[in-house]
Order: C-alpha cells, then structure tokens, then sequence
C-alpha cells in the first residue's frame, strides 16, 4: 500500500487521502478546503491525480470539509461508487445540493455587484454536477466487511461526530489502514459514544484538538446566560451553526432551557433549509444517537423553520429579543452572513459561535476580536458582543482521543496525524508519544509514504 497525504495536513479543511492497493485507487474523503485564501485556492487547483484514475471514494462523513469537494470531483471525470454510511448518504443529498447552491449564489452575487477579480465569477460547481455526485452513492451498514474486490475490504464503524459518521478501516488481508475521521465525544447529549477499535496496523488520526482540552462545565450554564443578558439588552443573539450536528444539539438545549423556565419563551428561528432537513433526519437514524422519539420531536418543534429567502430577510429587520440560528458554523458563507451584517453592528446583540473556527474564517477573526469583518466586499463593523462555548464541540478534545486510542490491543505500527492547524497536530503527536510511547509522524501536504 502506499498513502498520499492530498488535504487536512496543516489545517483542519480539505480531507482527502489516496490509498494505492495493487491495482486499486481509492479516495478517502473528497472535501473542500475552508478558511484561509491560500488553503480556498486550492479548490481550484488541479489535483495531483485524474479522478478517472480513480475506482473508489469512501466517505467517513457528510461534512463539506470531508464530501465537498466530490462534485467537482465527478465533474473532471470520476465515475466509481462512493460507498458511505445510510445517514451520510441522507444528509449529503442536503448537503451537496447546498454547498453548489451557495457557490452559484456567491458568483451570482459578485457578478451583480462586482467585487469579483474574475469576469464573469463562475461557481466550483453546480447543482447539476452535485445531482451526478449523488447518483454514485452507495450505502453500507456498520459493522459490515464490504468487498472492494481485488482482495480489499472496507469496514465502517460509528465514531460519533455526528450522524453517520464513522472509523474506516481498508483491509488487503496483509495491512489494515484506519481512518479516524472525525472523532466524536464519548458523552456527547445526542450521540452515543465513538466504539473501540482494537486492531490497525496504521492509523490516520485527526487532531483538531490536539493542543486543548474542552471545558468541563455543563455548557447550558453559559448558553442561558448569555441568552438572558442579551434578552436584558432587548438584542438579537445570533448563532452561527453547523447545519449538520449542532444545529441540532443547540436547539435540544435552547427546548431543555426554555423548558425548565431558565430562559424566557422568547422567538427561535432556525434559518437554515439545510439544518431544517438534517433535523428531521434524527428521526430517521435513531439507532446511532441518545434521543427518543419524544425528544426528537421536541428538537423538530424548538424553533420557527425558516424556509424562504423573503422570511429571511424579514428576520433583519425584526426586533428582539429572539434567537437565530443559521448556517453556516464558521460564517464563511450562507444566511448567516446576512444576518451578522443587519445585527454585528449594534452592541445590544450578541454573536454566538459553539464550534471550532478554522483560521482565515470570519468566525475566527471575530473570535480574536476583530472590530470589522468584510462581506461582500464591505468591512461592517463588529459591535455587537462575541462569545463563544467552548465545549459544544463535535470533535474530541486530546484528552478524549487518548482515553479512546487506549482501547488498541497492540499499537500501529505507526499513527499519521492530519486534521489540525500545526500546532494542534504537533501538540497531538506529543501527547501520543509521551503516554503510549507509539511511533507517530505528522504528514506534509502531498507527501507519499509506503505501508509495508
């Protein structure tokens, strides 16, 4: 076998993974890169390889930062299946739909107002190359040895991240490669706990918090009380969400707050279709999360859906108090962009972000307190308060992921740390090697190494 590093090494965007077996290429994941100029250029960068070259993709999650990039993909010319998990394939139909739509809407946009470089601003893809991705989907169960043929398998197990997401591990019947995807929480309020692995013979290990550890503190504490202060202001508290994940757990909070009357019966609108879909899907997959049919459908019922684009806008000039949740988590693009630029400016709202925000996002620069960020080419101002919970993560901080790499039997032969911002990836590999004494290396972007 031989692994080529082609995303997520230095940063947490842009998964991508070739794994060489004999005569078989497959990909493992196909997202796009995120945040920073330099890392969103590569999207547009030809790839090292020619996805014709290429007979399989195997997604370990639906999140545009691991599928994102597969309709482009199938656009210059792959045409194998995509095996996946069921629920990966349910929200990527959302998902990949989604993401084309905001590439056309963007180029859309900058064409009409001209801030564009590019004349005329094209989009990566369309929702016709997304249509054709989604054609290639081929649903597996976990638990399950599937046949890639050539003596290959492909075995998917639950990691927790979110809804069906999951370890993959590639067999050849002589070398077992694991790939972690993103590992989720072991006491996560939806999902059930990621499951031991006992065996690879090398691993793929992400990192994305591999320098932190995640707050204790039950993180409802904090959430009702920045509701509460900004319901005291009359403001607006803006969440920018992952439509996939924490949409949902943030709005099984806000029912579990309004609920026991820690914060008043205020408006919540949910203005996301994406986040909307994804919601009802818990119904569909409850084997794989904590919820009961009951809770599900009082998360479906805690917010107002907002579906068209007219109500959306009427959201920026309605008055608070009232709570808006919207894609997307990082503020990179979506509704959520026009909302932060109706209610950013004014120090009564409160900007709210409860997940990891990849360096060049304006989520991160918010964060580290920047007093304007730009959208669509204008610079608005940043008044409004910032705050951020912490342990609302979807992803296991590095205690979490040595409590889990414990469950290994014998240790791989050697663990390749991807997934994470430098000093995040480093601090894991440190961690590794200090408490498990593992042989462990952090890739390059494009490196190749041979798994003997």
């Amino acid at each position: 076998m031989k692994l080529t590093f082609l995303g997520a090494t230095g940063t947490v965007t842009g998964s991508k993974y070739l794994l060489n077996c004999g005569s078989k290429r497959i990909l493992i994941d196909c997202g796009l890169f995120q945040g920073l100029k330099q890392l969103r250029l590569k999207n547009w960068d030809k790839l090292s390889i020619n996805p014709k070259d290429v007979d399989i993709v195997v997604l370990t999650h639906a999140h545009i930062d691991h599928t994102g990039y597969l309709p482009l993909f199938v656009k210059n010319g792959f045409s194998g299946k995509v095996y996946c998990s069921e629920a990966t394939r349910d929200l990527c139909k959302i998902l990949l739909p989604d993401s084309a739509h905001l590439q056309e809407e963007e180029a859309e946009y900058a064409n009409k107002h001209g801030f564009s470089k590019h004349h005329p601003a094209l989009p990566l893809y369309t929702k016709e190359d997304a249509q054709r991705a989604l054609e290639l989907l081929t649903p597996v169960d976990f638990e399950q040895d599937v046949d890639l043929g050539d003596g290959l398998t492909v075995r998917f197990s639950p990691n927790a991240h979110i809804l069906g997401s999951a370890f993959v591990r590639i067999h050849d019947q002589k070398t077992s490669v694991l790939f972690s995807g993103d590992i989720g929480r072991p006491h996560d309020i939806l999902m059930k706990a990621p499951v031991r692995i006992k065996q690879a013979d090398y691993l793929v290990l992400e990192s994305t918090y591999g320098n932190r550890l995640h707050d204790t503190s039950d993180p409802q504490i904090k959430l009702a009380a920045i509701i509460n202060q900004t319901v005291k202001r009359k403001g607006v508290v803006v969440i920018p969400v992952f439509a996939v994940g924490r949409a949902q757990e943030l709005l099984y909070y806000i029912h579990l707050l309004k609920s026991s009357g820690v914060i008043p019966d205020i408006p919540v609108y949910l203005n996301s279709p994406m986040a909307v879909d994804a919601t009802a899907i818990f119904h569909n997959h409850r084997g794989e999360h904590r919820l009961t049919p009951e809770q599900c459908d009082a998360l479906c019922h805690t917010a107002h859906m907002v579906n068209s684009v007219e109500e959306s806008k009427r959201l920026n000039e309605t008055q608070g108090p009232m709570i808006i949740l919207s894609a997307s988590g990082m503020a990179t693009g979506g509704r959520v962009v026009h909302h932060l630029k109706a209610f950013a400016p004014n120090p009564n709202n409160t900007i709210l972000f409860v997940g990891f925000q990849a360096a060049g996002t304006r989520g991160a620069a918010m964060l580290d307190g920047a007093e304007s960020i730009k959208i669509h080419g204008e610079y608005v101002p940043v008044r409004a308060d910032v705050e951020y919970v912490s342990n609302l993560s979807a992803h296991a901080d590095y205690s979490e992921i040595l409590d889990w790499l414990g469950g290994f039997e014998v240790p791989p032969k050697k663990t390749f740390i991807t997934h994470g911002e430098p000093i995040a990836a480093d601090a894991m590999r440190i961690h590794i090697e200090e408490k498990l004494h593992w042989q462990v290396v952090v890739p390059d972007y494009l490196e190749t190494v041979t798994l003997n």
